[in-house]
């Protein structure tokens, strides 16, 4: 007899990795729709997580079905390069149009991580230059050149021994600025002495090829740092000569309440990586940069057999449209600056609850000890678990994983917004009635 889902779902930690089966919640579901899960008991889940901020159109969207049914009647594989086909360049000459800059020119793959690998490839192949810089606290996905500017949690890289050709600096410091100074010129004035310790002591900045940064601290925390600092960062790599990629995987498409972080922060990257929500959840990614830059990344230097793929390009022209047609970018701005001001006033009332911080649609709840203050990731987990009891899905981050992501679909509606803090609050309180915590009320 053909087994049940139930059945293959008891056999979950048989059948898949423990690194594939093992996240949060885990939780068995037979459909998704706009801004709901199906649950296999029933139940309508409300997803505040995108599919970790992939489904920014909402989930099968019917414009991206369709898109993805009338791609399967005429291609289903390139590869790209072997034959050429209308959607792959379709989607370069759209995306060429709300892009920052000069950025102008793809290489597509299907992942973050690979767009990452493309990227940190291109800068060292085009500077010959060995080196490059990165961020404490900062992801950018776990394959092996990746791992190697990953640092949200030593865990991602124990044993592997990332390569010895990365060497990192902290990110904006916003909490250790001291009481009564401004924010923005503490941080940019800690980079400067660190780049100025970092090629004092460890490395020239002529050996550098490039500088990568997440615009926004993702898996790490949703730290935002000021605009300030990362004009400097940009600043500081001009005046050396070095490449800066920007890794726009979870911050693009609409995500900050710009098309890219980088017009939020009103700076424009050599390199960009994006993926995620380029296409509603099909596997599709590029590194893109210049023109001119990709020209000294001659053929054969690279190379990719399903990147680009017709079905999943097709998917990402459909994803454009939505979001154009949809208005999503400014409704990720106008629902995040109230789901924000929501969040605070929520805070007032519970000591469980931290830093509340956010950009667009891309919030972070920080919940901690309330005596002490201190990160509380064994409080945020039954915060989620107790949420998803009553109905809605957040996810987590944090090197403590002490801090509650809130990415819902950008066609999030207001009511949608309310109906899932009202949820989060009743969490919180119930979490305070059986941990003995007294709130603020």
């Amino acid at each position: 007899m053909k087994p049940t889902f139930q059945d293959l779902y008891n056999r979950m930690t048989d059948l898949l990795a423990p690194s594939m089966a093992k996240d949060h919640p885990n939780l068995p579901v037979v459909k998704e729709e706009g801004c709901y899960y199906y649950g296999t008991d029933g139940k309508k889940y409300l997803d505040f997580t995108s599919g970790i901020a992939v489904a920014n159109t909402g989930h099968r969207h019917p414009k991206v079905v369709q898109a993805i049914k009338d791609s399967t009647d005429q291609l289903m594989h390139g590869p790209s390069g072997v034959i050429m086909y209308d959607s792959i360049l379709r989607v370069a000459d759209r995306l060429q149009e709300l892009l920052p800059g000069n950025l102008d020119c793809f290489f597509f793959a299907n992942s973050g991580t690979e767009a990452i690998e493309g990227a940190l490839k291109l800068a060292k192949y085009a500077t010959e230059r060995p080196y490059v810089v990165s961020f404490t606290g900062c992801f950018h996905g776990r394959s092996l050149g990746a791992l190697g500017v990953s640092t949200s949690k030593s865990k991602y890289r124990k044993f592997l021994q990332p390569n010895g050709l990365t060497y990192q600096l902290p990110y904006a410091d916003i909490e250790g600025c001291p009481e009564g100074e401004n924010v923005a010129e503490y941080c940019v004035n800690k980079l400067e002495k660190d780049f100025e310790m970092l090629f004092d002591h460890q490395v020239t900045p002529e050996e550098v090829a490039c500088v990568i940064v997440e615009p926004v601290l993702g898996e790490g925390g949703y730290i935002i740092p000021p605009k300030e600092w990362l004009q400097k960062v940009r600043e500081i790599c001009d005046r050396h000569g070095m490449l800066l990629i920007f890794d726009e995987v979870q911050t693009g498409f609409g995500r900050t309440g710009d098309w890219f972080a980088a017009q939020t922060f009103g700076v424009t990257p050599d390199i960009m990586a994006i993926a995620k929500g380029i296409a509603s959840g099909m596997p599709l990614s590029a590194t893109v940069a210049s023109k001119e830059l990709m020209s000294k990344w001659p053929m054969g230097t690279h190379g990719t057999t399903f990147g680009g793929n017709p079905i999943a390009c097709s998917a990402a022209l459909a994803t454009l449209d939505v979001i154009e047609e949809e208005k999503l970018v400014d409704n990720s701005k106008q629902l995040g600056a109230y789901a924000l001001d929501r969040l605070k006033e929520i805070r007032e009332n519970h000591k469980v609850i931290g830093d509340v911080r956010g950009v667009g649609l891309m919030i972070g709840i920080e919940i901690i000890d309330p005596e002490t203050g201190d990160p509380d990731g064994k409080g945020m987990m039954r915060i989620l678990d107790l949420s998803l009891e009553k109905g809605v899905l957040f996810y987590l981050c944090g090197k403590h994983q002490e801090v509650i992501r809130m990415i819902p679909p950008l066609i999030v509606t207001k009511e949608q917004i309310d109906q899932g803090l009202a949820v989060f609050e009743e969490a919180v309180m119930d979490y305070e009635k059986e941990s003995n915590i007294v709130s603020i009320i």
